[in-house]
């Protein structure tokens, strides 16, 4: 096994990010032609993650010394929004189990040499929701529970689990991500549900398992250490942002698929059977719909943009900052359902069945935006309160606690 000073894996000059959209554009086909099994089969088919890799997709964000490409996470970003045009449960499953390989950026590097020493295609999963028991003892962290919602585990040969750090008083203090093997946990197969079924999001179960201190990192600390460059940008807005990027796709898909409907469609409830392209409420509808993707799509980009400012610079980002990209992050899923939304009526009758993937596209984000990071709620509290000069809870993005202040 090498070391940790070691580059055990043969360098490879990185594609641009023009090439590697374009290996995801090549791949639409075959990811809408396998949408429906997918989601039949409650899960991504080996085929769909082997293509995939083949891609380069997981050496995106991947270190350099383990074979990756080490590529700033806006690549990967603009990759997940154009997958997502095709099947929105496999892109659900790059998303996730392709954005750790960002996270080992921040951890011991003997955490990746635990996973990657022998293997640097190794696939991990995860379940970042505190929701089993975490206790801290000698050397690490004891482990008990079941973690809910781990998309893609049948792909993955270790986890990450999420975790809470209490003080002597049990407030929560720091939340924490945990790096499990496989052979520590059962997976429960628990995940029937009506939007991105295909995703496989089964439960994780473990009982008295101990995970060393090196395989562990703080979700919330923010602080500037050796790490390169492109792994200085926030935990939250890498993994938060990731999650937008593919529901940013799964609205593109709806919109190319109502494009495709609405073109050929002639509209039955009118006398003169005419095309459904000339009726001014169609076109009106696409409009309001693609303004409000591209709007997402742009507003991602613009804060990576913003990050990276700071981060090649080997700077942190500014705390304001770091809350107001959160803020912006949160709103993709409310407002690309909202997209969706706008379309499926204008389909009729026709958009409720099974086979139309319009009711699958619109499932789907539904699905999407109720996951944790696009809770708009509690992004715009933070917000106003930070604003306001009120405190923050410890484990809020890494921002520090400020006390209140009284404006009387």
């Amino acid at each position: 096994m090498s070391t940790i000073t070691d580059t055990p894996f043969t360098q490879n000059n990185a594609p641009s990010a023009q090439e590697l959209v374009a290996r995801a554009t090549a791949l639409l086909p075959m990811l809408r032609e396998k949408a429906a099994s997918v989601e039949a089969n409650r899960m991504v088919s080996k085929e769909t993650i082997q293509a995939f890799v083949e891609a380069g997709f997981f050496k995106i964000l991947q270190e350099k010394r383990w074979g990756g490409w080490e590529l700033d996470p806006s690549v990967f970003w603009r990759v997940l929004m154009e997958l997502g045009r095709g099947c929105p449960s496999s892109t659900w499953n790059m998303m996730i189990l392709g954005v750790h390989q960002w996270e080992f950026g921040h951890m011991d590097p003997r955490a990746a040499e635990d996973v990657w020493g022998q293997d640097n295609s190794v696939i991990v999963a995860s379940s970042y929701g505190p929701t089993g028991q975490c206790e801290k003892v000698e050397g690490g962290y004891k482990l008990s529970g079941q973690w809910k919602c781990s998309s893609g585990t049948d792909h993955g040969q270790w986890a990450f689990v999420g975790g809470l750090v209490r003080d002597e008083n049990g407030v929560a203090v720091d939340r924490i991500a945990l790096l499990v093997p496989r052979t520590d946990y059962k997976i429960i197969d628990d995940w029937y549900v009506f939007g991105l079924a295909g995703t496989g999001s089964k439960s994780l179960e473990m009982h008295d398992v101990f995970v060393p201190a090196h395989r562990t990192h703080s979700l919330s600390a923010y602080q500037l250490n050796d790490r390169p460059s492109s792994y200085l940008h926030p935990f939250g807005t890498i993994f938060c942002g990731s999650v937008s990027a593919a529901l940013v796709g799964f609205a593109q898909g709806a919109i190319d698929t109502y494009v495709e409907q609405m073109s050929t469609r002639t509209l039955s409830a009118n006398v003169n059977m005419k095309a459904a392209n000339v009726n001014p409420a169609v076109g009106d509808r696409l409009g309001h719909a693609v303004a409000k993707v591209r709007s997402c799509r742009a507003r991602l980009l613009h804060l990576m943009t913003e990050s990276a400012e700071h981060v090649y610079r080997r700077e942190l980002v500014p705390e304001d900052m770091r809350l107001g990209h959160i803020l912006d992050i949160s709103r993709v899923g409310n407002e690309c359902s909202e997209a969706v939304l706008k379309l499926f009526p204008a389909l009729g009758a026709r958009g409720l069945y099974s086979d139309n993937p319009m009711q699958r596209f619109l499932r789907d984000i539904l699905a999407g935006s109720n996951h944790m990071t696009q809770n708009i709620d509690d992004s715009a509290g933070f917000t106003g309160a930070r604003l306001l000069g009120t405190a923050l809870p410890p484990t809020a993005y890494g921002i520090q606690r400020k006390p209140a202040t009284d404006k009387r």
